[in-house]
């Protein structure tokens, strides 16, 4: 953003190394921070809740078995050495995606805010609310090319609502999740699969038009 990589401004960051990640450890992930204090916390709390020095079975805090082993850690190393490369990749599909969608209407692709650089981890797309997207995607299934919805907002998941005191909604929210879609997305796909999801989302589309309800 404006230039500063993320992660070398703010209290802290965190980093996810899943596999379908810009980079990957295989799983996990990590936390950068200048911040002594949130250092310290996040080193205990990754190490069972023991304290640096502490004995094997002494627990300071509540903690987790979040350590990550040396040959993942060094997997990670490897693949920040390629990291440009990697970015590069995923922006060049990205930027393929958003040219081919530019002429279809009823589809809002993403947009980069000005003075950020994106790396491009997953492509979604808005569908105008007048399309089924239940059916888009059945579609596009049957078309052979996976799709996902992409996400179910947080409020929704079962341990949010036991721990929410109201049932107040959020339209907007509620309104954009029913109609987001993440289209395949990794940095070997090539001009021509990339069509070929295009094609196929435009031909479902097409048949998946809502009609309105007489009055």
């Amino acid at each position: 953003f404006d230039g500063k990589k993320l992660g070398t401004f703010g209290d802290a960051a965190t980093f996810a190394f899943y596999p379908n990640k810009q980079i990957t450890t295989g799983e996990g992930g990590m936390i950068v921070t200048n911040d002594d204090e949130i250092a310290h916390l996040a080193s205990c709390w990754r190490n069972q809740g023991r304290l640096p020095g502490d004995a094997w079975l002494d627990h300071q805090y509540m903690g987790y078995n979040y350590r990550m082993d040396e040959m993942s850690a060094a997997l990670g190393v490897s693949q920040l050495k390629r990291i440009e490369a990697f970015i590069s990749q995923r922006e060049k599909v990205a930027m393929q995606y958003s040219a081919q969608l530019e002429s279809l209407p009823g589809v809002r692709a993403p947009r980069t805010a000005k003075g950020v650089r994106q790396s491009w981890f997953a492509y979604v797309v808005v569908l105008d609310r007048s399309y089924n997207r239940a059916q888009v995607m059945k579609e596009l299934e049957a078309a052979g090319v996976p799709v996902r919805p992409y996400f179910v907002p947080i409020h929704h998941q079962p341990f949010m609502k036991s721990l929410m005191a109201h049932k107040d909604t959020l339209p907007e929210t509620e309104a954009i999740a029913h109609s987001t879609l993440a289209l395949p997305f990794h940095p070997h796909l090539t001009e021509k699969e990339i069509r070929y999801v295009v094609s196929s989302l435009a031909e479902a589309m097409s048949r998946s038009k809502l009609t309105k309800k007489a009055a």
